[in-house]
């Protein structure tokens, strides 16, 4: 007990959960700082980091370590912002492959009344990251000072960044070591690290979006229903409003993966021009459950029907654009993206086989194989190639033929798009075409603070 007395050591902090002991509010509080002012070195971040992903811990550390990251840096306050109208409200997911929702619903609940500071991360192991997608758009600048977020927010109704030197600095770093240490499944960090980023946004209300399947950082139910459950108890134990959507990633979300054509493929849903049925409906839903948290409209019904008139006329698609101009993309983004897609394309096809139906897909196996041909990083600091990617990627009980492959890769050379063919190919599980299969519900479970 008497080490207690002083700032603990990084070493005993470290034992102390790798021996399966809880930790005090004290040692959370002092390895926070540890981690935000440089005092722990990156071994021992990494070596408690892994010791959590063991040990786990319980629902008062996940609640210590959530707020102490939080405050690591500044909390946001928008009472007195000049300009803004409307309740402050957000959307996150736990990520997957495929996933843009976030490029399409922040602009949609801007254009229904909403005001959203969505505050993003970068790609995460297999799954991609909203900052780096966007920054396939020449000039996009996911970094804005205080008064041009402000601005973006004022005229577009949203702005998509990453936290900034000052927001849950913790959080930032811990998110780099994570992504190359195997600890990225960890219920626990992954609860304070999109919470502490949220909390620190000073957001009114937040829908989770915890993905389930083989794309999924929990890809078993019960895995992605404890960090469903998490996620609503620590953000209800601090205050903010939430609900979690339970979704699934057993097949991609949409028809493309990467990052150029993942913007392109949410340019389409806006403006119209075409829109895969399962990416709509998640991206309409999460909307309709912010609109109503927010008061700005009474029912999930009446939060759809506003939602679908707001893309049907085109509202959701200008707010866009001007939340892409305001940050430093081109200002006629929806006529003239100036997205570049990497020069060899190769279609996928299984071996000996010329006809057949989906029947599962290996997800994660799909994001690996993007990570390997520049899509995803293996170490923080890598570059990204934002050209690289898949499209007309098939979903669970679509059928393939000679003239519509299981996927289209986009990569840098031929014999990289090769490679990325075969690897892709064994990710998909196929039967014969006339055997029918179901895909899983998109929607697997809602969970409320009361529920």
């Amino acid at each position: 007990m008497w080490r207690r007395c002083l700032r603990p050591l990084p070493a005993e902090i470290i034992r102390d959960k790798r021996d399966g002991r809880a930790h005090a509010s004290a040692d959370v509080q002092a390895l926070v700082q540890g981690i935000t002012d440089g005092s722990w070195s990156d071994s021992q971040v990494a070596a408690w980091a892994m010791a959590v992903t063991i040990r786990g811990m319980d629902a008062q550390e996940r609640c210590d370590l959530t707020r102490a990251m939080a405050e690591s840096g500044r909390v946001l306050d928008w009472r007195g912002v000049a300009g803004l109208q409307g309740p402050i409200l957000d959307k996150h997911s736990t990520g997957g492959v495929g996933d843009k929702v976030s490029l399409i619903l922040a602009p949609l609940v801007a254009a229904c009344g909403g005001v959203v500071p969505m505050i993003s991360g970068r790609g995460l192991g297999h799954t991609g990251g909203t900052l780096d997608k966007l920054e396939a758009l020449p000039g996009f600048r996911v970094h804005l000072g205080e008064a041009e977020l402000q601005r973006a927010l004022r005229e577009a109704g949203c702005a998509i960044v990453g936290a900034g030197d000052d927001l849950a600095p913790a959080d930032r770093r811990l998110y780099a070591i994570r992504d190359v240490t195997a600890t990225v499944e960890s219920l626990d960090l992954i609860t304070a690290s999109i919470l502490s980023k949220k909390l620190a946004a000073g957001l009114q209300a937040l829908v989770m979006d915890v993905k389930v399947g083989s794309g999924a950082v929990m890809p078993e139910l019960p895995r992605a229903r404890a960090l469903a459950r998490s996620l609503v108890d620590v953000a209800t134990a601090a205050g903010l409003p939430i609900r979690a959507l339970i979704t699934d990633m057993g097949q991609v979300l949409g028809r493309s993966a990467g990052h150029a054509v993942e913007v392109r493929e949410a340019i389409d849903v806006l403006t119209g021009s075409t829109a895969d049925p399962r990416l709509s409906e998640l991206s309409v839903l999460q909307t309709a459950h912010l609109l109503v948290m927010g008061g700005l409209q009474p029912d999930l019904e009446s939060a759809r029907d506003a939602a679908l008139r707001a893309l049907a006329s085109g509202q959701a698609a200008e707010r866009f654009e001007r939340m892409v101009a305001l940050q430093g993309g081109p200002p006629a983004v929806l006529r003239d993206a100036g997205l570049l897609i990497a020069p060899c394309s190769v279609g996928v096809w299984p071996e000996a086989l010329a006809r057949g139906r989906v029947r599962s897909v290996d997800v994660r196996g799909l994001g690996l194989a993007l990570q390997r041909i520049g899509g995803g990083r293996g170490r923080p600091g890598d570059a990204i190639d934002p050209r690289v990617g898949l499209t007309a990627v098939l979903g669970v009980g679509e059928a393939f033929s000679p003239d519509r492959p299981l996927a289209v890769v986009h990569a840098s050379s031929a014999v990289q798009a090769e490679q990325a063919a075969r690897e892709v190919a064994t990710a998909f599980d196929w039967v014969d075409e006339s055997v029918p299969v179901a895909p899983a519900p998109l929607v697997v479970e809602l969970l409320t603070p009361s529920a």
